[in-house]
């Protein structure tokens, strides 16, 4: 499997079914057509128009689409998306409010790198804005970085999420979602020992598997029955001839799609065939709510091979994070060392994907750290995405971590080149 020519099969078989889905909407779109009192060429022209934007959202990078928010002047309040620290593998993006003074709350959002873009958290940024300054971890596409950029694994991750933890200083909140779960803890501890006066004032864990083995899942079951060796032979390529990444090994986006299709087959497989008889019946339209999810659930991302095997390996088979022996570059981090970040779980009574229990095993591990600085919170009937971008977090999660962060706000003297954490009596570049 390791080879540009499987890597360019794929996006080969892609292009086809793209340009098969338009072939089809043109054909059956004629004007001629419409002679013969016959539905065949509505419902050809409604399963290529549906096929052609689905093949073609798979390669394409979503929109963050926040374009205003209403200020507390009840005005409309233009948002503009910063680049505020760029890296080769991903960057540190701000949603800059214009118009309306900076608010206290200080929110940093660390995005999954788990094949869909940080894009994927749009509803949850949109929902934090109105109160809070927010940042996000939007991170590239493997096979749009050269080879010269060298490699990206789990310690690498986990040193970008430092950094801007410590770009953005004392008073910031972190809310890691998914996936990144286990290196922002492992980043913060690594901060807590190294850089004190720079960790943030609290840490929320929403769905994560800090311990994989608590609760078992189809992730965890998978992550158990395949072998190192297999994983690397069975998933991993070469990125093709088309991109800047040409060479680079990756977990190719439109594989792990198979994956995440083959888990609901059936409930995908009835979704397109609703929305191609929609859109024959002329009942859909561009914004539709069919079209809003799998525009952005159909649009993947490469991941590095060595951030792919080393996540599986070092996360969910060797559970170092779990076990509290995970190490960054070698130097050990010790998850007993946080004594001052609050630390909130938060989890899905019904996630399929992190169950119950996963993320709760952080709060064991913060041995330093006093009970009044953890918290945790079960949400009852909520599954995975409910839990950070659905009603469960609009009506009841958003409310509770808020609250969270206003109770673990740190004392900033000043904000600037230099600003004191008065708790810390330190000065912190922010």
């Amino acid at each position: 499997m390791r080879y540009m020519a499987t890597y360019d099969l794929m996006e080969t078989i892609r292009n086809t079914n793209q340009w098969l889905g338009a072939t089809a909407q043109a054909f059956g779109s004629y004007p001629a057509t419409g002679l013969f009192p016959s539905p065949l060429f509505q419902m050809l022209a409604a399963w290529g128009e549906v096929t052609e934007r689905s093949f073609a959202r798979m390669v394409a990078k979503p929109d963050w689409n926040i374009d205003t928010i209403v200020g507390d002047d009840g005005r409309d309040h233009v948002v503009s998306v910063d680049v505020d620290k760029a890296g080769d593998f991903g960057d540190l993006i701000r949603f800059r409010v214009n118009g309306r003074p900076e608010k206290q709350r200080r929110i940093l959002l660390i995005a999954p790198m788990s094949g869909h873009y940080a894009t994927l958290l749009r509803s949850t940024v949109k929902s934090l804005l109105p109160d809070a300054e927010v940042w996000v971890t939007d991170w590239h596409n493997a096979r749009d970085i050269p080879v010269s950029a060298g490699k990206f694994d789990v310690d690498d991750y986990t040193l970008y999420i430092a950094d801007y933890m410590q770009e953005l200083g004392p008073d910031i909140h972190a809310i890691a979602i998914c996936q990144p779960a286990p290196l922002a803890l492992a980043a913060a501890a690594y901060l807590a020992e190294r850089e004190p006066d720079r960790q943030p004032a609290s840490l929320t864990l929403i769905g994560g598997p800090i311990d994989p083995d608590a609760a078992a899942t189809d992730v965890t079951d998978f992550g158990r029955r395949v072998t190192m060796g297999q994983l690397e032979e069975l998933v991993i390529q070469r990125v093709g001839f088309k991109y800047a990444g040409a060479g680079r090994m990756v977990y190719p986006g439109l594989l792990q799609l198979t994956s995440f299709v083959s888990m609901n087959a059936e409930r995908h497989t009835q979704a397109f065939r609703d929305q191609v008889l929609a859109v024959a019946k002329g009942e859909a339209s561009d914004n539709d709510r069919h079209n809003k999810f799998y525009d952005e659930y159909l649009a993947v991302m490469d991941m590095t091979a060595e951030f792919y095997l080393s996540t599986v390996e070092r996360i969910f088979k060797d559970r170092d994070v779990a076990r509290n022996v995970f190490t960054v570059n070698g130097e050990p981090v010790d998850i007993g060392k946080i004594t001052d970040i609050a630390v909130k779980v938060v989890e899905g009574e019904n996630d399929d994907i992190s169950a119950p229990g996963q993320c709760l095993a952080a709060l064991p591990l913060l041995t330093g750290l006093p009970d009044s600085k953890k918290a945790a919170h079960l949400e009852p009937g909520a599954g995975h995405y409910g839990i950070f971008a659905g009603r469960s977090w609009r009506t009841n999660i958003r409310p509770l971590v808020l609250d969270f962060i206003d109770g673990n706000t740190r004392a900033v003297r000043k904000r600037g080149p230099r600003a004191v954490n008065e708790d810390a009596g330190g000065p912190t570049p922010v």
